[in-house]
């Protein structure tokens, strides 16, 4: 799962397309980010290659990421994966660095954490969460990984989420642990 390319620019075909996306996704869910004009949020992304580099990042992972909040105060947009499922392309993952090295066999390719970091995006939290599940039905099928509480990290555990009959669930296992169907949702501050 390593990035394709070892520079954080993309082509003019790239950038592109990714707006292309990034709108169409934007105007076909306006109920995620309600008053909020795409010309003002491709300006902030256009004036800023890295987050753009990271859109593109979750995007090529399969996060779709949108729109799903608006800090008037310091004028910034908040953009989280917004996939049905956990991304495709960040599945398969222990929760971190410590937890990739603990494990004696069978590693997983990288950890959730560490991939995170190299695509310039943020792990959600539990709060942000259960924000996003908010605006839809996500991880029906599927479960993410969700920050961890510095305690139960020391402890060996890290902690994941998913939606079940109509609910958010919050769940614990082995941080070393890593499965098919478990990946991890993100989010980009711009």
């Amino acid at each position: 799962m390593t990035n394709s390319s070892d520079h954080k620019e993309l082509s003019p075909e790239q950038r592109e397309e990714l707006f292309t996306t990034l709108k169409t996704r934007f105007e076909k869910n306006m109920n995620r980010h309600e008053g909020l004009e795409w010309a003002n949020v491709q300006a902030k992304i256009e004036a800023n290659a890295e987050k753009l580099w990271s859109l593109h990042e979750m995007e090529r992972t399969g996060g779709e990421p949108d729109i799903v909040a608006y800090d008037q105060t310091n004028d910034e947009y908040i953009f989280c994966d917004c996939s049905p499922e956990s991304p495709k392309g960040r599945r398969s993952v222990c929760y971190d660095r410590e937890a990739l090295e603990s494990r004696k066999k069978h590693k997983p390719e990288t950890s959730a954490m560490d991939l995170a970091t190299a695509m310039g995006i943020e792990i959600l939290t539990e709060e942000q969460y259960r924000e996003l599940q908010q605006l839809g039905s996500f991880d029906l099928k599927s479960s993410s990984w969700v920050q961890t509480p510095t305690d139960i990290r020391e402890a060996g555990g890290a902690v994941f989420c998913d939606r079940r009959y109509g609910h958010v669930f919050l769940y614990h296992n082995g941080a070393d642990s890593y499965y098919a169907a478990r990946g991890f949702r993100g989010s980009l501050t711009v």
